[in-house]
């Protein structure tokens, strides 16, 4: 009698498993392209699905354009949320991409995004390459496409003022990309945005009118435990939370490198009609446009946009402790921070001397707008303002890029800085940690979360917050 080898499942097998079967928890994950249309797809994309021997896989977006693939018009997979690899890995290539995400790169160029990392900007390209297909300019070239699209098909803003808001160095570019990444003209895109984007465009024809955006996300979202947090640590003239449970507007103000926004988000999230995920409406009033992919990213941040809840329910849901939490609360999120260097200076004194620091030192918006009247004081003017104490240490750190929380800053490093700046406690680097910084597996001193919750001991921690249970009982 003779045995038949069996050949064991391969990463390409498992992934057009999830494309056969349209999984959606694999959106933004990885992404597949189709030689015989050359067409490149989200796994969950409702096509007929293609034979195996013509499906090639890619890491991300930027890589299957690198290849001559255009995107799918029906899924349009440009548009699912991104990686929640990036927002856990503390690599190189982890913080480049969310240095690329931020929009390091259409400001400073590789040279900058290098410079931030502490590579060369030759280590930097390898790097990248060699792990997902394509390199910074790629992959910040991919990012504009869909901004582009995004614009040209939910505003009636000028193509011009898209191409330019968009990160493009100029019209031409502009064109160029569209045509290389949609195989359409920005006229033939723009007029082919499904019937609710156009019938957004018309009541968002200027940038005093805001641009309306679905912020999407994968899998289950539990909005409520995140409008409670925000509620709770508002600060007064640039944060606000109106209306009632579950029907709450989070609106603040942001500050950007070319200008300033407000921002409203919705909490009720938007469901499609099919498969899982969803988004949460946003209207971004922009001073100026090119701050819109920045912007958007902060916004992820934030509500934790990102994340894969599939992987963190399935791990900590494992836990005896944790199982009935999470069947409570399956999508639970780890909220982040809009600004990084604002959330240090406000885990440090707290919302009531916040609210102080707002009205003594905030820059005071050139157009309030009802409640919202300020932003935040920078960390070189409170430097200046408050130059002794705790506080001023911590923001002149800030200011002098001792201490560095932006989207590509290593957590370690950070942490490190952070304790040796003058009266920082652990309990406070911890916070900056989880939140500024988007650790998923940070742990405050004193509190009892088993290595067994790791990597995801930031949303086991949410998880005993919202139930009420003592974090320092195992």
């Amino acid at each position: 009698m003779t045995t038949r080898s069996v050949a064991p499942a391969t990463a390409s097998d498992s992934r057009y498993e999830a494309v056969r079967s349209r999984d959606a928890r694999f959106d933004g994950v990885f992404f597949f392209a189709v030689e015989t249309t050359g067409i490149y797809c989200r796994p969950s994309c409702p096509a007929v699905t293609p034979k195996r021997s013509n499906v090639r896989f890619f890491a991300t977006a930027a890589a299957a354009q690198g290849s001559g693939f255009r995107a799918c018009r029906r899924c349009r997979p440009d548009a699912v949320p991104g990686s929640a690899e990036w927002n856990v890995r503390a690599d190189v290539v982890g913080r480049a991409m969310r240095l690329i995400g931020d929009g390091v790169v259409d400001r400073e160029g590789v040279t900058g995004l290098a410079g931030r990392l502490g590579y060369s900007a030759r280590q930097v390209q390898r790097q990248l390459t060699a792990e997902l297909g394509a390199g910074p300019v790629a992959l910040a070239r991919a990012q504009r496409a869909h901004t582009a699209r995004v614009l040209l098909q939910t505003t009636a803003l000028p193509v011009t003022e898209i191409a330019f808001a968009s990160g493009f160095a100029s019209v031409r570019q502009f064109n160029d990309t569209v045509r290389a990444v949609y195989a359409a003209t920005p006229s033939e895109l723009r007029a082919a945005a499904p019937a609710r984007d156009r019938a957004a465009s018309r009541h968002a024809a200027t940038p005093s009118a805001g641009i309306p955006l679905r912020l999407a996300h994968r899998g289950p979202y539990r909005a409520g435990p995140v409008f409670d947090l925000l509620q709770r640590e508002a600060v007064a003239g640039v944060e606000e939370v109106s209306g009632p449970p579950d029907r709450r507007v989070y609106r603040r103000t942001l500050r950007l490198p070319y200008g300033t926004g407000i921002v409203a988000v919705d909490e009720r999230p938007g469901r499609p009609r099919t498969g899982s995920g969803g988004w949460l409406e946003a209207r971004l009033h922009l001073t100026d446009l090119r701050d819109l992919t920045t912007a958007v990213q902060r916004l992820r941040r934030l509500f934790d946009l990102d994340a894969d809840p599939y992987a963190v329910d399935r791990h900590l849901g494992a836990d005896p402790r944790l199982a009935p939490l999470v069947a409570a609360r399956p999508g639970l999120r780890s909220p982040g921070a809009a600004d990084p260097d604002e959330f240090a200076v406000r885990a440090l004194v707290g919302r009531t001397e916040a609210e102080r620091l707002v009205q003594r030192y905030g820059k005071t918006l050139d157009a309030p707008c009802g409640t919202l009247t300020h932003l935040f004081p920078e960390p070189g003017v409170l430097a200046g303002a408050e130059p002794h104490g705790t506080l001023g240490a911590l923001a002149a750190a800030l200011a002098d890029g001792v201490v560095r929380l932006d989207a590509g800053a290593d957590r370690d490093a950070a942490e490190r800085a952070l304790l040796a700046v003058p009266g920082v406690d652990a309990a406070v680097a911890a916070a900056v940690r989880a939140r500024a910084l988007g650790d998923p597996d940070a742990a405050p001193p004193g509190a009892a979360l088993p290595d067994t919750w790791r990597p995801w001991r930031s949303y086991a921690l949410n998880h005993l917050r919202a139930a009420g249970e003592p974090e320092n009982d195992r």
